[in-house]
Formats: C-alpha cells, sequence, structure tokens
C-alpha cells in the first residue's frame, strides 16, 4: 500500500522512523512540525503547525486530504503530564478530537488513521500482562489523556470510520531524547565510560517495563494502516524488564562489571503514582496482521549505548 500520508510528530522519534520507513516505501509524505528549527527526514514535505491550535487540522487536513494520517504527536512524557495536566489534557487528548473531526466532517467519509496510544491507559491494571481486553485504568495525567483518544478511535470505528489505535509499549532508540529515563541511562553511562559524568541518579530502580525497539513499533502501526479491517491493537514484546536491569545492560553493553556504586536513587525521579508492571500481550496484532518485534531487550539497550559512545567519542 502506498498514497499520501500525513504524520504528526514527524520530528520525534517514531515520527522520523516512520518518516524513513514511507518515503522508502514510495509514499508522499507530508509531516506536521512545530518547529522550523527540527531537523526532518528528507523526501517528507514540512508543514508547521501547533496541534493545539483549534484550526490545525481543520486547515491542513481539507488541504491535503491523505490516503492515511499517522497521529504521533502530543506530550509524551508522563512526568510532565504532572506538572501540567490541563496542558496534556489538551495536546494529548482534546487534539484528538480536533484531528477526527476534521477527518470525517459531519460523518463524512475520510483517510484511514492510525493514532498512538500508551500501554499508561492500563496504568492502574490489576493483572499482567494487558491485551486489548484490559480495562482502561490510567493512573496518570498523560494516560487519562492517551485514554480519552482511544476510546474516540472506538467512538469513531463504531461509526464506520478506519480509525485504529496501536496500544505501545516502552519503545526506545538512539533517537529517545535524553530527558526520557532510558536515554538518560545510556548517554550517563557513556559518559561515565567517557570520564565526563561520575553517577547516574535515577527514580524508581523497581518499575518494570515492556521495552522493545522503537522501528519495530512504527512497522506495527505501517501494518495496522494497511489492514482491510481496522482495530485497536497492544504493540508490545511480551517481556518485563526493571528500570534496573536497564541499568545492568546498559553498564554491561559498555564493558562497566563494577558499577553499583555509581548508581543512586533521586527522589525528585519518583513519580507520585507509579503503574503496575506494565506488560503487553501482543497476540491480537500477531495473529491479525503477522506483527512480531525483532530486537531482543539487550539488544535494545546495547544499540542505544553504542550510540552514545560514539557521539562522546566524536564529541
Amino acid at each position: 500500500m502506498t498514497g499520501r500520508a500525513l504524520v504528526t510528530g514527524v520530528t520525534g522519534q517514531d515520527g522520523s522512523y516512520l518518516a524513513e520507513r514511507l518515503v522508502a516505501d514510495g509514499w508522499e509524505v507530508h509531516g506536521l512540525a512545530r518547529s522550523s528549527d527540527e531537523p526532518v527526514v528528507a523526501g517528507v514535505q514540512v508543514h508547521h503547525g501547533d496541534i493545539a491550535v483549534p484550526g490545525t487540522f481543520a486547515e491542513l487536513v481539507p488541504s491535503l486530504r491523505p490516503d492515511v494520517v499517522f497521529h504521533l504527536a502530543g506530550v509524551s512524557s508522563v512526568a510532565l503530564s504532572w506538572q501540567e495536566p490541563a496542558m496534556t489534557a489538551e495536546v494529548t487528548g482534546t487534539a484528538v478530537a480536533r484531528l477526527l473531526e476534521a477527518c470525517f466532517p459531519s460523518g463524512a467519509a475520510g483517510p484511514r488513521v492510525v493514532l498512538a496510544s500508551s500501554a499508561e491507559v492500563f496504568g492502574a491494571a490489576e493483572s499482567s500482562p494487558q491485551d486489548e481486553g484490559t480495562p482502561v485504568r490510567p493512573s496518570s495525567p498523560y494516560g487519562a489523556a492517551k485514554a480519552f483518544a482511544l476510546h474516540l478511535a472506538g467512538v469513531y470505528r463504531q461509526a464506520g470510520h478506519h480509525v485504529g489505535a496501536a496500544v505501545l509499549y516502552n519503545h526506545e532508540s538512539p533517537r529517545r531524547p535524553r530527558s526520557f529515563v532510558t536515554r538518560k541511562i545510556t548517554s550517563t553511562v557513556a559518559g561515565i565510560v567517557a570520564g565526563t559524568e561520575t553517577e547516574l541518579r535515577v527514580g524508581n530502580l523497581e518499575a518494570r517495563r515492556d521495552w522493545g525497539w522503537a522501528p519495530d513499533h512504527v512497522d506495527a502501526m505501517v501494518r495496522m494502516a494497511a489492514a482491510g479491517t481496522a482495530d485497536d491493537y497492544v504493540v508490545a514484546t511480551g517481556q518485563g524488564h526493571s528500570v534496573r536491569d536497564f541499568v545492568r545492560a546498559a553498564f554491561d553493553a559498555a564493558g562497566v562489571q563494577d558499577w553499583d556504586h555509581l548508581v543512586h536513587v533521586d527522589e525528585r525521579f519518583v513519580r507520585p503514582v507509579d503503574a503496575v508492571e506494565l506488560v503487553g500481550d501482543a497476540s491480537r496484532i500477531r495473529a491479525a496482521l503477522g506483527w512480531a518485534p525483532t530486537v531482543g531487550f539487550d539488544d535494545v539497550v546495547a544499540r542505544m549505548v553504542e550510540a552514545d559512545l560514539a557521539g562522546t567519542a566524536s564529541g
């Protein structure tokens, strides 16, 4: 499947990988970015706009008439959502309503839409692993905003539109910003090896997540766009690891054996409410779309560390 695609959040980790994939596959790719200072993948036609502004989608979608919209833009930090819950609700929740309104005005036919959702919609889940039937019980403003968007996807799908949400579990790469704990870990470990850092300060070392490889999760969204029937899918590896495991894997990848004394828990980085073990059961997307992860946990961490070590050496 090829055609004209609109990718919101095109300058982010997932947006950049998705844009590269679509351009390579022969799509005409349009990307929405907030600032002209943000680098964009070659071959993408860039449009600048803020999804928090009511008229952004109302103007852009009708003018482009895309075949598929991949909506990845929004607040991506749970920690930030606690600091700015109202902004999070607007950008991550209400903006999705505006997008769908622009795609399907008065119920008219429109593009296929794939929304990037999050495992945080299951934040207070009573069991693990979670799947598409797990009750939605967010435990953060970010999770609540994503839950609203997830429910909207279902509402529009019931109305006959091709709208699906990819419930993405944690997925990482060297393109993850340093504001995320995973990239903070790998970049700090690289700095310790280079002698520019002396310690790693993190929050809850026992928090457990399902960490995958970002390009794998992007592949799942591409498959969803091409599917004959829209649906919501959990996208996950099915393997849970703690933050401590991530730290261990990062030091192992850097060749550092004695590291316990270099790691310190800092209460400033502990969330007010942390989710239970978020591990996903991706059986539905495996069976329906043939998706499967291709990069294991240790390799994900190692690739990030290698990139940060290279960056430290070149810097």
